[in-house]
Parts: C-alpha cells; sequence; structure tokens
C-alpha cells in the first residue's frame, strides 16, 4: 500500500513539474525532458543522502531540522559523515541541500544560485555520476536548468515554482523498499520524451513484456541468487531497460552493468535509471558513442567479452558515411557474415542490426548467453548475411532459441520482431515458439499496439525454459533439424501438418472421384484450347 501511495504522488510530482515547465512556455520544448529529469534526479539525490546520512549519525533524526544539525557539523565531523557513506551515495555539502535553497529563494539572482548549485553538485560528484563518451571527454550530472528559459526576466521565477513543488515531496520513506517499482516510475517520466523523438538509433522504449522475457529466460528462477560477479552488456542501451530487467533478476550488487549508445540523450537517461535502480557503481561503465565503429568496452586492448548481452538494437538506418570502414580488415573478424551493402535508393534502409548482432555475438564470453531482439524477417531469409549469422550459431552450436512475438508489440514499429536467444553452453535442442497470435491489440495515442498479459508472457517463458512442444505454439528441434531446413529459426516450419480422415461409403468414394475426374477433364479441355490460341498466334507473327 506505501509503494502505490508513493508511486500515486511521484506521479502526481512529475505532473507538477511539467505544468511549470508548461507555464514557462516549455511545453513539449526539446528542453524540457532535460529539466524534468534533472530536477527530478536532485530532489532524489538530496533524499537519498539525507536517509544514509540519518543511519550513520542517528541524532541529525533528533534535532529540529536536520539541516541546520547538518550545518552545525565541524569541518571534521562533515568529512569523516562524507567518508562512512557508501560509495553510491552523493557528496553533498549544506550549501546544497533544497532547504539551503528553499530558505534563499527570495534573494536577487535565486536562478543563478540554483545552476550554481547544480553545477557544484556535479562537479563535487564527477568521478561517480560523469558519463564519458569515446572520446574520453565527461558528460556531467547537471546543466544549468534556468537557461532553458529564453527570457532572463523570467528565470528566478520559475526556479521559484520548482523548488517550492520539490518541498512538498520526499522520497526517504521507500528507501527501505525493493527497488522494483522504480521500472514503472521511470517509464511515467519519460514517457513524453522517449517516444516518436526523431531520433534514429535506439530511442524507443522497449516494451517491459519483452525485457521480462528476455531476462526470465537468460536468468531461470533456479539459478537466481547463485550468480556472482558478472558483467551485463548492451551494446544499444538507449535509456536502459533491458539492463535494469537483467540486473534486477541477478541482483543489483551482484553485477556490473556496461553499456555504449549514440545518443547523448539515451545515455544521460540510461544514467537516470541506473541511480533510480541502485547501480550507480556501473556508471562509469556508460559510454557515449558509435559502438560499430568504436566499440570502447576492451580488455588487455581486445575488445571486452561478456557474461550476459541483452539488446534491441536499431533495425535499420545510414551508416553508409563510414560503412566502408567497417568493410576493413579491421573488423572482418567481428563482422564475420559481412558487412551490408548500401541500398541503391534508400540508404536509411541499411540493415545495421545484422552489425550490433555479429558485434554481441562476438562479444560473447565462452559459456555467455545473449538475448537480441530483431526483425522476425531475419529467422527465415534464404541467403546473405541473415543465413550466414543463422548458420554459424548452429554449427557452432550455440543458439538457445527464438520466440517470434506478436505483432506491434512495438507501438513505435509496425514491424514484427522476434527475440533471439543465444547461449554457447547449449549443446543439445533448440526452442522455437510462435507467439504471434498472443495478445490483446490495444490503443496507445494514435497508434495500436498489442500488449501481452501477465499469464501469456510466463506462458511462454516456462515453455522456454522447460523446453515444451506444445501444438501450434512450440517445437523443440535438434541443430540438425534445422541445418536440414535451411537453417530456418521459424516454429511454424517444424509444425506436423495435420492430415484429417473422413470415413466415406463406397458410393460417396465412387461420387467424389468422378467428381475430380470431370474437372480434370475440364482443365485439359482448357488447356488444349489455350495451346490453339497461342499457335494460332505464333503462325500469325511469322507472317508479319
Amino acid at each position: 500500500m506505501v509503494t502505490q501511495e508513493f508511486e500515486q504522488r511521484t506521479r502526481q510530482l512529475i505532473d507538477s513539474l511539467k505544468a511549470i515547465c508548461a507555464a514557462y512556455g516549455l511545453g513539449n520544448d526539446g528542453n524540457e525532458f532535460k529539466i524534468i529529469t534533472q530536477v527530478f534526479l536532485y530532489k532524489f539525490l538530496n533524499d537519498k543522502f539525507t536517509f544514509e546520512a540519518k543511519k550513520i549519525r542517528p541524532e541529525l533524526s533528533q534535532a529540529l531540522t536536520w539541516e541546520q544539525a547538518m550545518a552545525g557539523l565541524s569541518a571534521d565531523e562533515l568529512e569523516m559523515l562524507q567518508l562512512q557513506l557508501g560509495p553510491e551515495t552523493p557528496r553533498l555539502k549544506p550549501e546544497h541541500f533544497l532547504a539551503h535553497l528553499f530558505g534563499r529563494q527570495n534573494e536577487p539572482e535565486f536562478a543563478k544560485l540554483v545552476d550554481d548549485t547544480l553545477r557544484d553538485i556535479a562537479i563535487t560528484n564527477n568521478d561517480i555520476f560523469a558519463v564519458k563518451t569515446d572520446g574520453g571527454a565527461k558528460v556531467t550530472l547537471f546543466d544549468r536548468v534556468s537557461e532553458y528559459i529564453s527570457d532572463p526576466s523570467k528565470r528566478d521565477n520559475f526556479c521559484r515554482a520548482l523548488i517550492n513543488k520539490l518541498v512538498e515531496f520526499s522520497f526517504e520513506r521507500i528507501f527501505t523498499q525493493k527497488y522494483d517499482f522504480y521500472a514503472a516510475l521511470f517509464e511515467y517520466l519519460i514517457k513524453d520524451y522517449n517516444s516518436n523523438s526523431g531520433g534514429k538509433y535506439a530511442e524507443y522504449y522497449t516494451p517491459h513484456s519483452v525485457a521480462k522475457i528476455m531476462a526470465a529466460i537468460l536468468v531461470p528462477e533456479n539459478v537466481r541468487g547463485k550468480i556472482r560477479n558478472v558483467s551485463c552488456y548492451d551494446p544499444s542501451a538507449g535509456s536502459g531497460t533491458l539492463l535494469m530487467n537483467i540486473a534486477h533478476a541477478i541482483g543489483e550488487q551482484r553485477c556490473s552493468i556496461y553499456s555504449q549508445d549514440i545518443s547523448q540523450k539515451s545515455s544521460s537517461l540510461l544514467r537516470l535509471n541506473l541511480i533510480l535502480n541502485n547501480l550507480v557503481h556501473s556508471i562509469p561503465n556508460v559510454i557515449q558513442g558509435n559502438t560499430m565503429l568504436h566499440p570502447y568496452h576492451r580488455e588487455d586492448k581486445a575488445l571486452k567479452k561478456f557474461n550476459y548481452i541483452v539488446s534491441n538494437p536499431p533495425f535499420k538506418m545510414d551508416f553508409s558515411d563510414f560503412r566502408n570502414e567497417l568493410d576493413s580488415k579491421e573488423h572482418q573478424e567481428r563482422f564475420f557474415a559481412g558487412v551490408p551493402k548500401v541500398p541503391a535508393k534508400e540508404k536509411d534502409k541499411m540493415a545495421i542490426y545484422l552489425l550490433f548482432l555479429q558485434h554481441i555475438i562476438h562479444s560473447l564470453k565462452p559459456g555467455g548467453k545473449a538475448a537480441v531482439v530483431v526483425p522476425t524477417g531475419f529467422i527465415t531469409a534464404q541467403s546473405g548475411i541473415d543465413k550466414g549469422i543463422r548458420q554459424y550459431l548452429v554449427d557452432n552450436r550455440m543458439l538457445a532459441g527464438v520466440v517470434s512475438m506478436p505483432s506491434n508489440i512495438f507501438a513505435t514499429t509496425g514491424t514484427n520482431v522476434s527475440i533471439l536467444f543465444i547461449d554457447s553452453t547449449n549443446q543439445n535442442d533448440v526452442v522455437l515458439i510462435d507467439a504471434s497470435s498472443l495478445g490483446t491489440k490495444v490503443k496507445e495515442g494514435k497508434t495500436q499496439k498489442t500488449s501481452l498479459t501477465v499469464a501469456e508472457e510466463d506462458r511462454i517463458i516456462a515453455t522456454f525454459n522447460g523446453k515444451e512442444t506444445v501444438e501450434e505454439f512450440s517445437v523443440v528441434v535438434s541443430y540438425e533439424a534445422v541445418a536440414a531446413k535451411n537453417y530456418s529459426l521459424s516454429a511454424g516450419q517444424y509444425f506436423d501438418v495435420k492430415i484429417e480422415y473422413t470415413d466415406l461409403t463406397p458410393s460417396q468414394f465412387a461420387s467424389k472421384m468422378q467428381g475430380f475426374s470431370a474437372n480434370l477433364d475440364e482443365l485439359f479441355k482448357e488447356s488444349a484450347g489455350l495451346e490453339q490460341e497461342i499457335r494460332k498466334q505464333m503462325a500469325g507473327l511469322q507472317y508479319e
């Protein structure tokens, strides 16, 4: 009940912050999401510090106002407190606290004070919270939020409105709860900023059903709590939905997250997601950059290998500017099946997911597991790079199976998708599931998407993990059988063909045979007539 009440109040806070932005002309503005997410995060970090500080020094809770008690600590006491805080707790000074800003809101140049405070927090905590680019630059935690208001005369009032709204709310009561509820909270926070945003590179939000299925198959219930010190990677991480789900399945403190994404916006959202989900220790591994051209994560100069990889890569985009560079000897081992060609007329339709898929296979540790969203056309393509990758997975016995999802499972794309599961420890049978008939069509704004029920999600997971054969739903086939079918991974091609038998009396049988004979006679007559007509036309042509 506490969680439900808290989630409702948090949504109200988010809505209030959006209303303030709208009142100052930033509704649906490209910079609104930066303000909302950073102000929200500032409040979260304030309360996180408060919660942890009170655990270390209980007397702070007894003070009339704990902020004043904090301000009364000596420099040595404050330094000792900072040292005792966990590595995932922000380092804040008394002048960083929300109460300090609230008490000074009537001073001139209040907007500058707010901006300076946010920037100082970012600089003080740069080693903990900065995201790196593939060139080595650091992207700090906070911007100067008031400067997104174009009219300087309105900035002070704008910042006052934000601070007054934050004072009414507290995260403290919820820090003792499990972090799972932050997934829904995060989705609500970014829902207006992470769909149909015009981004070409993993900007869209992966549905929870897809993320849940991927995590539950990669990390089944019987191994949860037993996995330790593993690495989880997403080379097109977006806002991190897939990584959060697998981290929750393994345990946040039992794994380290690694990611790369070309989008600055996605990397900022991923950082926020990691902070909310108790994964601050992985923020140094968040890289903004072009994974295909400049893969960042390395060990002993070679590309780093990972225990678990999850990804929903962009399917198609124009990478013609660096296509030939990828087709060079330097990248040959990574792109073992080849680099897609540039389409003659539509360069933006280059199949970049084929590069991500090869990169993922190359980046797996021996014994590693991966789950990748691919267009369903990939699983049956008869030739080309698609088939080459499938053949590699089958011939090297590193395929766990495929789940073909219902159409419109993603609201932002009409492409049918499947989830490809890779597992180099799976030396026996492959599971193929056709879940295309599941789900319910629902309207989401102007688009229609398919939504799976919890029971349907659980059915897919149980069938896959149990390696069950279910009529018209799933098959379990050998590697040899897959090779014999031209490496097709479509479950439907392995379903048994049904033949219905009907008992007929002798007269009924004779009647049916007579009907077949009459039909054949008619077809032969039509064929003969057509042949005569063609002969006449050919004869006419000879005399022209």
